[in-house]
Order: C-alpha cells, then structure tokens, then sequence
C-alpha cells in the first residue's frame, strides 16, 4: 500500500517515520514548508510533491495533518489543485483536529470523487506518534475504517471505532477541552504555591497522591516548576480546541465558563506573543515572579 503524507510538521514527520520503520511504502509527502517536506523526503527516500494531486497519484491511502479548518479546506478545494483531482478509489486518512463539519463535508467531497475518507483523531504528542502508540478516535463509515485498520494499529496503541463521521471529531474537541482546563488549573495552583512560598517539588508530589492529580500533572508540571516550555502541543492550538468546544456548546445554548476563561488564557499568551510555547507555557501568566509575562495574574 503507498502511502502519502499532506503536513508532515512535528507529528505528521513522525507518523510518516514510524509506518516507514514498520515496513510501509511512504511514496510522496507534501507540506507548505517547502523545506521540511524535502528534508523528510530525502530522509525517508520519497517524493516532496509540489502540488497536491500529486501526491493523490503516487498514493493509495493518504494521511493528513494539517492545522485547522481553513487549511483542510484548502486541501481538499473543489477547483484547482486539490487532493481530490483523480481521488477514484483512494482512502483519506485526517488526523488534524478540526470542527465535526468539516469533517462532513471532506466525506462528502471524496464521495463524490468516489474516494473514502475516515477521522482518526489524535489524543496523544509526538514521542507516541514516533513510537506507534497514539490514542485514535476514528469516525465515519465502517468501511473506510475497515480499509485504514491496519495502518491505524501500527500508529496507535488504541485504535477507538466512535462512529460517524464528526462524532470523533466531537470528542477530540471535549478531551482537549479538559486537558486545557486541567493544565490552566495545575499552573494556577503552581502559581500559588510559588507565591506562599511552598517547595513545588513537594506540592507536586502531594498533588499526585490527591485529588489534585491530573495526565497533565505528569506531562507538564515540572516543565512549570522548571519553565522548560519546549513545544509538544502549543498555546495556539490549544486555543483553537477550546474554541471548537465553545462553539459546539453555543449551538446547544450551553454556558461552559471554565473552558471560556481557559480558551481567554490561551488568547492572553498569543496575545503576549507566546502562542508558540507549549501550553504548559500558561504557567508564564499566574507565576508572580515571572513578571515580564504578566505573572501578577495570580
């Protein structure tokens, strides 16, 4: 099976890396960094598409991971140059976390281009897309989850049929949704214990064995303590996921103020020019001696 990749940053490349090591034929990657597809490609000994029917040619199944609706969009247009040019047969695999209709609508497109098209969502960060053991949450017709089976078991260690297609897409948005807020809860609270001057190796430690423990207690809370911000999910995406939630609850008339003062956190660090830290860089707003970021928050 030839395998294409469309966005092949941070998790993209290491997708691609993990299915080419299980023995996978990558044939063709493309990417709007120009530089990181041919860098990939040359590591991998495949293609760097300049166009995306290109890779739609050189590819049975093909894999994107692009960065929200307006790129997915893109790739899939209606005119011009678009994956969907000659899809007859292919199998789309979209792992980008997005809003449930786009999702919709790219079925519908490659339908109509007699293509199928499945949502894998991701829970997981780039070590486990490297190593295969990704969380997927996959939505849409039963038959083109069937067809990515395979290759979907090689990226995750769960691999989770959620239905039809937007349903995935549904809960990637609320799994984010309390990962944000856990995260801007855990930077508060480290804050704090900064601030009365508690050893936050220790508060750390009681938070683990209580009721304050979280996934993101173990992921990022020494990273606070230590401001060791290196991106593995950024500020700016966590922002967009919690906007996806709110505008999925604003359709359903629902108030959700932890999520709306967690998404106005993740704006105040895009504002502040931070957007590219990973989200655990919320802590730089509630620490009180970081104070070039606005620390006084607390």
């Amino acid at each position: 099976m030839n395998i294409g990749f469309v966005g092949v940053g941070r998790m993209g490349a290491n997708m691609a890396r993990r299915l080419a090591d299980c023995g996978f034929h990558v044939t063709a990657l493309y990417d709007v960094n120009r530089a990181a597809a041919t860098k990939l490609a040359g590591e991998l000994g495949c293609a760097a598409c300049q166009d995306l029917s290109e890779v739609t040619a050189q590819s049975d199944v093909i894999i994107t991971v692009v960065s929200d609706d307006a790129a997915m969009r893109q790739i899939f247009a209606k005119s011009g140059d678009s994956l969907l040019v000659n899809a007859n047969g292919k199998l789309f695999i979209n792992c980008a976390t997005i809003t449930p209709r786009v999702h919709l609508e790219v079925e519908e497109l490659a339908e109509k281009s007699g293509a199928h098209s499945l949502e894998a969502c991701m829970a997981s960060s780039i070590t486990q897309a490297r190593d295969g053991s990704l969380y997927l949450m996959c939505g849409g017709k039963k038959e083109a989850f069937r067809i990515a089976q395979p290759i979907l078991e090689k990226l995750g260690k769960t691999v989770r049929y959620v239905g039809k297609a937007g349903e995935a897409a549904k809960v990637k948005a609320l799994v984010n949704m309390v990962m944000n807020i856990n995260t801007a809860g855990l930077a508060e609270g480290l804050g704090l214990g900064e601030a009365l001057g508690l050893d936050l190796t220790m508060l750390r430690e009681v938070f683990s064995e209580t009721g304050a423990a979280s996934r993101v207690l173990q992921t990022d809370g020494e990273d606070m303590q230590n401001r060791e911000h290196s991106c593995f999910f950024s500020a700016a995406h966590a922002a967009k996921d919690s906007g996806i939630a709110l505008d999925l609850a604003r359709e359903l008339g629902l108030d959700l103020p932890l999520a709306r003062a967690t998404k106005q956190q993740y704006d105040a660090m895009i504002a502040k020019g931070l957007g590219e830290l990973d989200k655990s860089g919320i802590a730089e707003l509630t620490f009180k001696n970081r104070h070039q970021h606005g620390g006084d928050h607390v």
